[in-house]
């Protein structure tokens, strides 16, 4: 009986299944945020340069200076997260089937707009499940340093009596990039053929931040 269960397991989460499936579509996104950065960022440093050389646009700077600072607290915006400047965390919603994963900020103001490619791995399982993403809007986040975001994973908890599928850790990869991280969890599934479909991922930024 334990072997029938572990080949069903397998099947819920591995059968038709590529690691990091929600990324496809957000690596060329990262080239066009990257290219829509810089620019944003020649022409702060073009405007900065202007207002200093002439006293009439002093208001101008002060007005462009604050808006920074409500979303970066004043420093340059240097386009897409990555993976490597983001210290990530993970902690049980509080409704049954629910995980948030925090992402904090270890460098200079960056952004965040999109989904998160989320892979669920088991010891019990050959490859992963990738959580689809749910029908949310993506808001445009912008982290200062040392500032967090959140987004929330969904997942069918196990009420079924049976021992279910362990999932001990989830890949996480922010949105526009291609590097992932992994993080230890503690999530026990269903086994059933429907779960792959029940498991699903908000955008950053959405939800109790």
């Amino acid at each position: 009986m334990r072997a029938r269960k572990l080949t069903l397991a397998a099947v819920a989460l591995a059968a038709g299944l590529s690691l990091t499936a929600c990324q496809g579509n957000d690596d060329s996104a990262a080239g066009t945020n990257d290219d829509s950065s810089a620019a944003s960022s020649s022409s702060s440093s073009s405007s900065g340069g202007n207002s200093q050389a002439s006293g009439k646009n002093a208001s101008d700077t002060g007005d462009s200076t604050k808006a920074a600072e409500g979303t970066g607290h004043g420093q340059i915006n240097t386009g897409p997260c990555k993976t490597a400047n983001l210290a990530f965390d993970s902690a049980h919603g509080m409704g049954e089937g629910t995980l948030i994963v925090s992402m904090r900020n270890t460098s200079d103001a960056c952004s965040l707009k999109g989904f998160p490619g989320v892979d669920l791995r088991s010891e019990e399982a050959s490859g992963p499940l990738s959580a689809q993403r749910s029908n949310l809007s993506s808001p445009s986040v912008v982290l200062g340093n040392g500032e967090t975001t959140r987004f929330t994973l969904h997942y069918p908890p196990n009420n079924s009596g049976g021992s279910g599928v362990n999932v001990s850790s989830i890949d996480v990869t922010p949105p526009n990039e291609t590097h992932s991280t992994s993080l230890k969890v503690d999530l026990n599934l269903p086994v059933s053929a429907d779960t792959e479909t029940k498991v699903s991922v908000d955008p950053v930024g959405t939800g109790k931040q």
